[in-house]
């Protein structure tokens, strides 16, 4: 079968998503994926998808000829749609691009990440559509009619995080792809990870103690994304006085007056190492963090972005609930309880045991969840028509079956 792909333009996580996805395909199957976004080249870069492969659409913005806004309210617009301006000359261009391509490509099977509006025109069209399930609460009407109109939803994690209040139908409904991490990262031992860190700052002498084996410090590294730092660097001064002798680390955007709260700031390429060998690791819960650090022993304290349709808060919930993090609060009430606030990396370690945060250490990654997605996008190379994988692959995956 030939796969399309739709990925959302906010943030890069939908294209990396797919990216990851391309990763796990065969080489053949892959050249024939087609990837729809609006995401610019300049924006994300692939890495297993050439650019021959993208199609670019144009932006979805609200134009000042539009005969109808895209919100104009419950008797102007569809229940079953998010947003839907009316005569709005991008959205139509879109609109035959996607239908075109897919025409002209002879696309089998599209997967939609995220977009109501994209799902309903497949269904209409009548093109065979799988629809990626994010976390979070997302039971209106434009969703679900989204969802039930898929042929299955994708969730990208593991459905030991799905939230309780997710009705029956849809997780019956749901092939769980688990976490997907296809990079392979070459395990990098603490010394050598204090020597990186030497690179990074100007100040070495406190590295220079902690490489000698004088001093070691509870490690703090506090991980954030281009798609919002604010609330995160707003807990910086409170967490420079919760652990004064810790050595804070900060990966990604920082505002300037922040900078003197951490020890060092940077942006870096990989940030494994990082998540590998600190004590505690501060972050959002966006999905693509999420899913590098789950599986290492690395104590989680999540502090999720404010999103829509609650999609942080629901995954930190479900960590919290598995033992895997700890809540902001939490947190500062372990440190709070140690009795210090010289915490070493060995009494760190101590305290997250008395918290069930801690897993078998691993030095590389740990590719459990790749098997999963890999058997899911081999599946729909194995496949000469949609109708014959939906029947015989797709369906007994699911415990929901359609009617006939």
């Amino acid at each position: 079968m030939r796969l399309g792909y739709y990925a959302h333009h906010h943030g890069s996580g939908h294209c990396r998503q797919i990216d990851k996805l391309a990763a796990l395909l065969p080489a053949e199957a892959r050249q024939q994926l087609t990837v729809f976004t609006s995401v610019t080249s300049d924006t994300y870069t692939f890495a297993a998808i050439d650019e021959a492969q993208i199609v670019r659409l144009p932006a979805e913005d609200e134009r000042a000829d539009d005969v109808l806004a895209g919100r104009a309210g419950q008797y102007w617009q569809p229940a079953s749609l998010h947003y839907s301006p009316v005569g709005n000359s991008d959205i139509q261009q879109r609109s035959h691009k996607i239908m075109d391509t897919i025409h002209q490509r002879h696309i089998d099977l599209m997967i939609v990440d995220v977009s109501v509006e994209v799902a309903m025109l497949c269904r209409a069209a009548s093109v065979p559509y799988l629809y990626i399930r994010l976390p979070g609460i997302r039971d209106d009407e434009p969703h679900l009619n989204a969802f039930a109109g898929a042929l299955a939803l994708l969730a990208p994690y593991p459905r030991t995080l799905e939230s309780a209040m997710t009705p029956d139908w849809l997780a019956k409904k749901t092939l769980y792809l688990d976490f997907i991490n296809t990079e392979q990262r070459n395990a990098q031992n603490y010394q050598d990870f204090i020597k990186a860190l030497m690179q990074l700052t100007t100040d070495e002498e406190a590295l220079s103690s902690m490489l000698e084996g004088k001093n070691t410090p509870t490690i703090v590294t506090v991980i954030k994304g281009y798609g919002g730092h604010q609330a995160i660097d707003a807990k910086l001064p409170e967490l420079r006085q919760l652990l004064p002798h810790a050595f804070i680390i900060s990966l990604g955007p920082i505002d300037d007056d922040k900078r003197h709260y951490v020890d060092i700031a940077a942006d870096v390429n990989d940030v494994t190492p990082f998540i590998e060998h600190s004590n505690y690791l501060l972050m959002a819960c966006g999905l693509n963090a999420v899913a590098q650090a789950y599986d290492y022993a690395t104590a989680l304290v999540v502090l999720p972005d404010d999103r829509p349709h609650q999609e942080q808060e629901v995954m930190a919930e479900a960590l919290i609930a598995q033992g895997r993090a700890l809540s902001w609060q939490q947190f500062k009430a372990l440190i709070n309880a140690s009795g210090t606030h010289k915490l070493s990396g060995e009494t760190a370690n101590q305290s997250t045991q008395t918290h069930s945060l801690s897993k078998p250490v691993s030095a590389t990654l740990k590719q459990k969840s790749i098997p999963t997605a890999q058997a899911f996008m081999q599946s729909t190379a194995e496949y000469r028509t949609t109708k014959a994988w939906f029947e015989q692959w797709l369906l007994p995956q699911l415990t929901l079956k359609p009617e006939r």
